[in-house]
């Protein structure tokens, strides 16, 4: 790109990132660091950053992008994320407290796209249900777990999924208006489901079983107990690769002899190879850098082709469109 043409992109993003703050008012924050929102703790900043309190933040945000042709990014607990070091320039949206309850009515259980995996998981086994006691060890929110059909230990959100409230902040003031789903509509897989990146899960409901409330409590104490002696804390987003059909990518990545493996800022895990973990004041660079080399070491020593499951912004997977 040429020198002129580079500062024509910077103006006009500049002028639309003008007119969204136009529309929103005292209701953005500019220039906000998003490390410090997602457990990596790498990153540069939103360009807009908008905590959305009510149904009218969420409009508001609607309009803004219809104003300014801007993309926007929602993010939860910031837990399956890799932001570029250069940031975001779009508007980023975060649900307020508000997007956070969770009601339980027999075995049926509604929970905002903000609530904590974790605190869902203790409050439906202390009201004697089971089915959800996987989630403790899911360290997101309810929202972006059914965007990814997040899982672990033996289960994932499709299992107890019935349906969600959405607003698409892309498709103007009337999409902002959330709309119930049917979870057989979202195209539900392994880690993946048809929800976009414009796409605000505000609300889930799950369908859960009769159980005991002690039996959901120690199974809970037991999932907790393996992973904090199998997985590293520290700032890190989980599992890096899914795991290929009948494999593991922890085992294929050990295999491969990257267990312990450092580039720059980032080292692939000695507790659990399929963890990367980011130094304080570490770079996303660094982290994507050491992922695309495991996953070359995977390839040339068992022909498998990882892939990411974390969802990367303002970065790109090479062996693919960008994630």
């Amino acid at each position: 790109m040429s020198e002129r043409r580079e500062r024509t992109g910077q103006h006009g993003l500049s002028d639309a990132v003008e007119r969204a703050a136009s529309v929103l008012g005292d209701r953005a924050r500019r220039d906000v660091a998003l490390g410090p929102l997602s457990t990596y703790r790498v990153g540069g900043p939103a360009a807009l950053l908008v905590q959305a309190d009510d149904q009218t933040d969420l409009v508001r945000v609607a309009v803004a992008v219809t104003a300014s042709g801007l993309p926007t990014l929602v993010v939860g607990k910031g837990s399956n994320l890799l932001v570029a070091d250069e940031g975001f320039a779009g508007i980023v949206v975060v649900l307020g407290p508000a997007f956070a309850t969770v009601a339980v009515q027999g075995t049926v259980v509604r929970a905002g796209g903000a609530a904590s995996m974790p605190v869902v998981a203790r409050r439906t086994a202390m009201a004697g249900l089971t089915g959800f006691e996987w989630a403790v060890g899911v360290p997101g929110s309810v929202g972006g777990a059914v965007r990814m059909n997040a899982g672990g230990h033996g289960s994932d959100m499709a299992a107890t999924l019935r349906s969600i409230r959405v607003a698409d902040l892309a498709a103007g003031k009337d999409g902002a208006v959330p709309a119930s789903s049917p979870a057989t509509g979202l195209a539900l897989g392994y880690r993946r489901s048809s929800v976009t990146a414009s796409q605000v899960v505000v609300e889930a409901e799950l369908a859960l079983r009769p159980g005991e409330a002690a039996a959901a409590t120690a199974e809970i104490s037991e999932i907790v107990r393996w992973r904090r002696e199998h997985q590293p804390g520290g700032a890190n987003a989980g599992s890096v690769f899914t795991n290929p059909a009948d494999d593991s990518a922890g085992r294929l990545v050990a295999a491969a002899g990257a267990k312990g493996l450092r580039l720059g800022t980032a080292a692939v895990s000695e507790k659990h190879a399929n963890f990367i973990q980011a130094d304080r004041g570490g770079r996303a660079a660094d982290v994507l850098a050491l992922m695309v080399e495991v996953a070359r070491r995977v390839e040339a020593t068992s022909g498998v082709r990882l892939q990411p499951e974390t969802r990367m912004v303002g970065l790109s997977w090479p062996r693919g469109e960008p994630r």
